[in-house]
């Protein structure tokens, strides 16, 4: 292959960090470790290199925590080592947020300025960071540290939040919440300070919980404690019914996806089953990057195993051999909670060759850690992100279940979904249909944040109200008035008080013109800017847009820009001008994208123009 390098040096920081993750070379190009070659005549690359393409990402985040960005001569070392083109491989490291391409001081702190935490303080956390450490970007600490703005972390319970990002010998990423510019200041400067910690799941302990049972009842770190609160007789069930049963059982539950997109969830898995390609692989999508959504964390944070024991199960129920948990960038905490649990997993037979002593069902797991796009959600996206490619969507069909990972037959699906799967197997389907409404059955977990007394995980039975979810959480914090609350996130849907007993089912929220997406439910009292709220979404998507298909690069660019018309405040011919613009953008993107990102990236900008009529014209 025919690769251009720079001529760059990687530093003996950046081979080693690569080195470690890659293995010595071995080759007789230049770097390679001919003192320790078993054979000087051999160069080990071409297919076998190539084959390895999709250790490009784990190669990059080894860079960046080593030495804090990637330079020149990583990417030369990383292409050479990988056989992969040079500017394939900047393209990559390129697409990703957490990706310093430029010199950057070793530690950053990532400051949420996103919705849910601009609804509780994170707009005078900015402004006081401003005036003690400098603009966003700028060093400070003697330039050892800088600060940034970023999207939303996922903390949204605690809000506002910060995500301490250090390279280095023995670095330790972390997070702040809720954050104080105090804290974020004594961090850059190299002196930690005590959070206070908060209880994500207000209800912890209390009975009748499924999903949320073990959650401050079982020590997270510990299989034996897991195993105690019945851990792993799910897939002591499974191995009793056998793959086609537990299609079976999962079908007859009507498990629906619970990322927002609510597929069956069995039906897929039975399609995968029956694909003749092999082999099968099983993915789990933790990259919980939607705007106000925190629960697929807590789960991963507090109860790692039984993530660990449902993609087992997936991967007995579809014939797969392989599972991959791919976890978002900016969960330092939940990813070290599953590295552990997998490494314990695999130690005590759970994993590996005959899974819990199942002769023939050989069943592995490899975390995949994103960096910083929201795009990778997606599921293709997710997949090409593996593979070491650039997160963006594939063109469907050919459909996952048919061609997915490594265009083999893949069944993926979200935490939560996963964790319903033990409880259908736990008490049977006809047990769990005992809960919920219509096609929505189960349990739901609800994201409830932003102006309510007690944010926080919650769990309900499909068909609780708004009204009753928003009670439990205190109600409006300070007793204030409610001006809207965004369901979904930031794909989702803005209503109003006059919407508060809507029954919480993807049949309820359907009736009014919402949806439930991935359980967000974000709360605005009446002193928030609701203006800066939509605009802050139609920035988030016009960000995220991988802009690989003209209708959401443009369209989010544009549709952004005419909001910050609107705010500005047009004259009325300006202001119906850009509101015509809006709809056809929205037409347009729906229309023509790709993905779902383009899909949906006008939903929220036009129930808020229409439900809380943000630009209308003041009489004279």
């Amino acid at each position: 292959m025919d690769i251009h390098l720079s001529g760059a040096q990687a530093t003996p920081a950046e081979r080693a960090a690569i080195d470690a993750l890659l293995g010595r070379p071995t080759s007789r190009w230049r770097g390679g470790d001919r003192e320790h070659a078993a054979d000087s005549r051999y160069a080990h690359g071409g297919q076998s290199a190539r084959a390895r393409r999709h250790l490009l990402l784990p190669a990059l985040h080894a860079v960046q925590d080593a030495v804090g960005h990637v330079t020149r001569g990583a990417v030369d070392y990383i292409a050479q080592r990988l056989t992969v083109p040079p500017a394939d491989v900047y393209g990559v490291a390129s697409f990703y947020a957490l990706f310093e391409m430029h010199e950057s001081p070793p530690t950053v702190a990532h400051v949420c300025d996103d919705v849910g935490c601009l609804a509780r303080g994170a707009g005078e956390l900015i402004a006081s960071l401003e005036r003690t450490c400098g603009p966003a970007g700028s060093p400070c600490a003697d330039g050892r540290a800088t600060w940034k703005r970023s999207p939303c972390l996922g903390l949204c319970e605690r809000a506002p939040a910060a995500l301490m990002r250090r390279a280095g010998e023995g670095r330790t990423d972390a997070t702040l919440a809720p954050a104080t510019a105090g804290m974020v200041h004594d961090e850059l400067h190299g002196t930690s300070a005590p959070t206070r910690v908060m209880d994500s799941v207000p209800q912890r302990g209390e009975s009748g919980l499924r999903l949320l049972s073990r959650v401050g009842v079982v020590d997270p770190t510990s299989l034996h404690d897991y195993l105690s609160h019945g851990g792993y007789a799910a897939l002591a069930h499974a191995f009793l019914l056998g793959p086609e049963g537990v299609v079976k059982e999962v079908t007859e539950s009507k498990l629906m996806g619970r990322g927002g997109a609510a597929f069956p969830t069995g039906v897929k898995w039975g399609a995968v089953l029956r694909a003749s390609a092999l082999p099968h692989h099983v993915v789990c999508n933790a990259d919980e990057s939607e705007p106000g959504t925190f629960k697929d964390r807590v789960l991963m944070e507090e109860d790692p195993f039984a993530v660990i024991e449902a993609l087992t199960v997936a991967g007995f129920a579809t014939g797969a051999t392989m599972g991959w948990i791919y976890i978002r960038g900016e969960y330092p905490e939940a990813h070290d909670r599953l590295a552990h649990a997998i490494a314990v997993t695999r130690r005590e037979g759970l994993l590996g060759d005959n899974v819990m002593g199942r002769v023939g069902f050989s069943f592995d797991i490899e975390l995949r850690k994103g960096a910083g796009a929201y795009i990778c959600g997606e599921e293709t996206a997710l997949f090409n992100s593996i593979e070491g490619y650039r997160g963006e969507p594939r063109n469907k069909p050919p459909f996952p279940v048919s061609e997915g990972l490594f265009r083999l037959p893949t069944a993926i699906n979200n935490v939560e979904t996963l964790a319903n799967v033990l409880e259908i197997l736990k008490g049977g389907s006809e047990e769990y249909l005992k809960l919920g409404l219509d096609s929505s059955r189960g349990t739901k977990l609800f994201c409830v944040a932003g102006n309510v007394t007690t944010p926080g995980l919650y769990e309900l039975p499909f068909g609780a109200t708004l009204r009753e979810l928003l009670a439990l959480a205190g109600g409006i914090e300070g007793g204030r008035a409610l001006q809207a609350v965004l369901l979904g996130g930031a794909a989702g849907s803005f209503v109003t008080a006059e919407d508060l007993d809507v029954p919480l089912t993807f049949e309820g929220t359907r009736a009014i013109g919402a949806s439930l997406g991935s359980g967000v439910v974000l709360v605005f009292d009446d002193r928030v800017d609701m203006r800066a709220i939509v605009r802050r979404i139609a920035r988030f998507f016009r960000d995220e847009s991988c802009g690989q298909c003209v209708p959401c690069r443009v369209g989010t660019q544009r549709q952004e820009e005419a909001l910050g018309r609107l705010c500005a405040g047009a004259s009325r011919a300006g202001r119906d001008e850009a509101l015509l613009l809006i709809d056809d953008l929205d037409r347009a993107m729906r229309d023509a994208s790709i993905c779902g990102l383009g899909h949906t990236a006008a939903v929220a900008v036009q129930s808020a123009i229409r439900k809380l009529n943000l630009f209308a014209v003041e009489a004279p």
